[in-house]
């Protein structure tokens, strides 16, 4: 494989890491092997630091196909809990309110993930990387000031809820780029007359690309040394 004309890489993003983290430890371990300075080396699509799963890598002039491979449909299962709610919407902030959950039934769960299924209107979570008056979101967000963010179109071609241990549930979501899995959550919640918010997130595919498709982080080293011009 030559890196520096271009490759693409599938990598398991691991749990806690962020995508940046991700791309600059390949970029200096090929940088390392190759022994060269500079490599262009970017990701396509963004995955949070609590989420794992299916991250596209680019290199050298493949990094040009970026906002190609962004476009992708992509495939979710993620982890809800009902009847609470936080600030960012999965487990990276504190609760910050909770909600009675006695009235939910998986019938009602069925019937509210159905409302979300086509072309619907999402706002972004504050807690993102949305630019907003030349800053992120999240930089407002860190310093509780209140910012409002318009509402993006995109589309969810599918919702299938593979359990249901009440407040708990997990489904699996096939959608369009610039889907927040959060914001559905709080989403699920409002619907479900209550509040929710994500506890684990999976990305199990981009396009044609799963998990079993995928490098781990630690096998980055020996791939490297073997695929190396």
């Amino acid at each position: 494989m030559n890196f520096i004309e271009g490759e693409i890489l599938h990598i398991d993003k691991p749990l806690h890491w962020t995508s940046f983290r991700v791309v600059r430890v390949l970029r200096a371990k090929l940088c390392q092997r190759l022994k060269i300075k500079k490599l262009k080396v970017g990701h396509a699509g963004t995955l949070d630091p609590l989420a794992t799963g299916v991250m596209t890598i680019c290199t050298g002039k493949k990094t040009k196909l970026i906002e190609e491979l962004q476009s992708y449909t992509k495939e979710y299962v993620a982890d809800i809990m009902l009847g609470a709610t936080t600030p960012s919407f999965d487990r990276e902030t504190e609760i910050d309110a909770e909600f009675p959950t006695a009235h939910i039934t998986r019938e009602l769960v069925e019937e509210a993930l159905r409302l979300f299924i086509g072309t619907i209107e999402q706002v972004p979570p504050i807690y993102s990387a949305v630019m907003v008056d030349g800053k992120r979101a999240y930089e407002y967000a860190r310093k509780n000031e209140d910012i409002e963010l318009k509402p993006k179109i995109l589309v969810i071609d599918s919702i299938e809820l593979i359990s249901c241990n009440l407040p708990n549930i997990t489904i699996r979501v096939v959608c369009s780029k610039g889907t927040y899995i959060r914001a559905l959550a709080r989403d699920i919640g409002i619907a479900l007359e209550s509040g929710a918010h994500l506890t684990g997130l999976v990305r199990t595919r981009v396009g044609d690309i799963t998990l079993e498709n995928c490098l781990k982080m630690d096998e980055i080293d020996r791939f490297i040394e073997d695929h190396i011009i």
